[in-house]
C-alpha cells in the first residue's frame, strides 16, 4: 500500500521536471532570440496557461496510477509537487540568467519596462505628477534581483497553490470500497 504513494509522488517530479525544462527552454529562448518577449503581457499568460495544464496532467496521471481513486491530499500533493518543482527550476535559470550570465539583460529590461509603464499611464490620461511617481518607485525596484526573483517564486507557487486546490477538488473521488 506505501509504495503507490511513492509512485505518484515520482510521477509528480517527473512532471515537475518536465514542466521546469519547458519554462527554463522558454525563458532561454527568449533571452537568446528575442529579449523584448520578456515585456509582452500574452507570455505571462502562456506560462500561466503551461503551469496549469502541466499540473492537471500530473494530477490526472496519478489519478490513473491510483486506479481511478484519488483523495484531495493526494491530489493537492500531486499538483504542489510538479508546479513547486517546474517554477524553482524556472526562477534558478531565471536567476542564472539575470544575474550571473547577463546582468546587463536585466537593466535594459528593467529600463524597457518602465518606458513600457509610461507609455501606458500616459494613454490612460494619468496626471504627469503620478506618473513620475510611479516611475521613480518602480526604478528603485530591481525585479530580476535574486531576492525579488525568490519572492516572485512565492507569490506564484501561493496563487498557484490555490488553483491546485481548484483542481485536486474536481479529481478528488470517493473510494467505493472504505475498507480498502
Amino acid at each position: 500500500m506505501d509504495t503507490q504513494p511513492i509512485s505518484i509522488k515520482k510521477s509528480a517530479v517527473n512532471y515537475g521536471v518536465i514542466l521546469g525544462a519547458i519554462l527554463a527552454l522558454m525563458t532561454t529562448l527568449m533571452y537568446v532570440l528575442n529579449p523584448d518577449l520578456f515585456t509582452k503581457w500574452y507570455i505571462g499568460i502562456i506560462n500561466f496557461i503551461i503551469i496549469i495544464a502541466l499540473g492537471i496532467v500530473s494530477v490526472a496521471k496519478a489519478k490513473g496510477l491510483l486506479r481511478g481513486i484519488m483523495n484531495f491530499k493526494q491530489g493537492f500533493t500531486v499538483y504542489f509537487i510538479t508546479v513547486a518543482l517546474g517554477l524553482l527550476i524556472s526562477t534558478l535559470v531565471g536567476i542564472l540568467i539575470f544575474n550571473v550570465i547577463d546582468p546587463d539583460m536585466a537593466a535594459f529590461l528593467q529600463e524597457k519596462t518602465l518606458a513600457m509603464t509610461a507609455e501606458m499611464l500616459q494613454k490612460f490620461g494619468t496626471p504627469q505628477a503620478a506618473i513620475d511617481e510611479q516611475m521613480s518607485k518602480m526604478a528603485e525596484q530591481n525585479n530580476f534581483a535574486i531576492g525579488a526573483q525568490l519572492k516572485s517564486y512565492i507569490f506564484s507557487l501561493a496563487f498557484m497553490s490555490v488553483i491546485g486546490l481548484l483542481v485536486a477538488l474536481i479529481f478528488k473521488t470517493k473510494n467505493p470500497n472504505p475498507l480498502n
